[in-house]
């Protein structure tokens, strides 16, 4: 769908500034400084600067910069209220602050008491998102070609990432990723590969083969909604029988479901749902961000959409299942459904059926920096209690989720 495509690339060009740690340590050492107009200079995008776009940021060091006539005032998530200085007797207002870190932000100025300038879905990474001195890292193959006979001749692209303390005589964990074209640059927006690597570290992930999969294409036709929408076992299918055991034969990957996680954004967040939800004894942890549980490719009488997600979960045989879902509250609202109330009441059906699970509720929009940012707790999350010494277990919802209320809905846009 176009708007998807759209808002995916949003989503890839979210981050407008540069993380520069030099420019950081100016602004908090030397604030107003020509150093600093010349770090600001350097480092920011003029256009960004003048529109009031434009930011750096480390973890949750951040530095605002902004050109304008009068003193800015800056509004962070709608509640802290910050005078810009002035620096080095130019147009140029800056100011560093401290924001928390494994979430998303907001901000705003206002000058001359006018709104001005601003983004939504500022991520602030936690730290395991940064390459760590000492971490070995992974390798990522050359990119992968495979045609499909269940998509009808359809072409992925895929690659896969293979950590540094693999051992062929040790079988590996597995995971999947759909839209796996966004997660194979080191230090891009979603930062995967360098999660991955210090999680397994860590010890806080096992060792794990991670498949980075490109939607299909057949000929000039995109198939992202094709797969990833549908509610059906196609591409759960497609993954058992075709792609997948091109990977097992390279590679020494365990087989039973509880050593096997499924991951997407979107269209994709509900495609690894689904995907679990129709073989759940090929995956049994989800990891859904922004998940399109919507009527996209709903067809009345021949094809679900994810739409039912929810009543199906409530009304069928509960899965062994594990899920996170991450949603905002300025998610999409269009014809095809609600995103945040559609999030809101898969969680509300897996909280009913006592299925181990987590929502990460933001104030975001269709992106997914608020998931990247926090990647690191949510695979921990996922993984946590994992033994290779295992090979099943019955995942339990927690005993404190189960003493929480559902979720419930109150309007913050209308009086």
């Amino acid at each position: 769908m176009r708007f998807l495509r759209s808002s995916l690339l949003l989503a890839m060009l979210s981050v407008a500034a540069l993380a520069a740690e030099p420019l950081i340590d100016i602004a908090k050492g030397q604030p107003g400084s020509r150093a600093l107009r010349e770090a600001i200079e350097a480092h920011l995008q003029e256009n960004r600067l003048a529109d009031g776009t434009a930011y750096a940021s480390e973890g949750g060091d951040f530095v605002f910069a902004v050109r304008a006539a009068g003193q800015p005032v800056l509004y962070v998530d709608g509640l802290r209220r910050v005078e810009l200085q002035r620096v080095d007797g130019s147009d140029l207002w800056a100011t560093h602050q401290q924001l928390s870190q494994g979430t998303s932000h907001t901000f705003h100025y206002e000058v001359g008491g006018r709104r001005f300038g601003g983004r939504n879905d500022v991520p602030a990474y936690l730290p395991e998102c940064y390459r760590s001195e000492g971490v070995p890292q992974g390798a990522l193959s050359e990119k992968k070609l495979h045609r499909s006979t269940l998509y009808g001749g359809a072409v992925s692209e895929y690659w896969i990432y293979v950590p540094a303390q693999y051992r062929r005589d040790q079988p590996a964990a597995l995971m999947v990723w759909q839209d796996g074209q966004n997660h194979i640059q080191r230090d891009g927006n979603a930062r995967t590969l360098n999660v991955i690597d210090n999680l397994i570290h860590q010890g806080r992930m096992p060792v794990s083969i991670h498949v980075f999969i490109a939607p299909a294409t057949l000929g000039e036709r995109r198939m992202r909604s094709v797969q990833y929408d549908a509610v059906d076992d196609t591409y759960a299918r497609f993954l058992r029988d075709e792609l997948l055991p091109e990977v097992q034969a390279a590679y020494s990957i365990r087989r039973d479901s509880y050593s096997r996680a499924i991951a997407g954004v979107s269209s994709g967040g509900i495609c690894a749902f689904n995907v679990a939800w129709q073989q759940p004894d090929q995956f049994s942890r989800v990891h859904s961000l922004i998940g399109s549980f919507t009527s996209i490719q709903w067809r009345p009488g021949e094809l679900e959409g994810g739409n039912v997600y929810p009543f199906m979960i409530r009304k069928q045989p509960k899965r062994n299942l594990r899920v996170w879902l991450q949603d905002g509250l300025e998610d999409l609202e269009n014809d095809h459904g609600s995103w945040p109330l559609q999030n809101l009441q898969m969680a509300n059906s897996l909280k009913m059926r006592g299925y181990d699970y987590r929502l990460s509720w933001g104030t975001g929009t269709h992106n997914q920096a608020h998931g990247n940012a926090e990647l690191p707790r949510s695979l921990t999350w996922l993984w946590r209690e994992y033994s290779p010494a295992q090979t099943e277990q019955v995942y339990q919802q927690d005993a404190q989720e189960q003493q929480r209320p559902l979720w419930r809905v109150t309007g913050v846009n209308r009086d």
